[in-house]
């Protein structure tokens, strides 16, 4: 009887999609202060965003494609399409690596292109002011 338990068990886990698996499926919300950039750690906490170097905040926190943290160590040299948000010290605080089909959507690279955009929180979708 615990034998039949226990295979009914390890059949219902092994069917079961992974965590991974499920947070790549899921939709991600980005705020709207989130800029667009191609990040690469050159030496943690220093970086580059689009060729102008950055830095890391003290606490930044990375989230990989499928939504879990990253190290920064472990992305070294990579060039990434990142949604990323910046703190009041001009420090990069959140990054978002992009999946495909987020990097295709349209978003701002900049403050400036920002605030001739207008943003839809609920479908995540930037478009030009009227």
């Amino acid at each position: 009887m615990k034998r039949c338990v226990r295979t009914a068990l390890v059949a219902i886990v092994l069917a079961a999609p992974s965590a991974a698996t499920i947070a790549q499926q899921l939709p991600r919300n980005f705020p709207a202060t989130a800029l667009r950039g191609e990040l690469v750690i050159v030496s943690p906490p220093d970086a580059t965003i689009d060729g102008r170097d950055a830095r890391l905040a003290p606490g930044a926190r990375i989230r990989g494609a499928n939504n879990m943290l990253v190290l920064s160590g472990t992305v070294l040299g990579q060039r990434l399409t990142v949604n990323y948000t910046v703190d009041g010290f001009g420090l990069v605080k959140d990054v978002w690596v992009l999946r495909p089909d987020e990097a295709v959507k349209p978003w701002p690279r900049s403050v400036e292109q920002a605030q001739e955009m207008v943003f839809d929180p609920l479908t995540q979708t930037w478009s030009q002011r009227r």
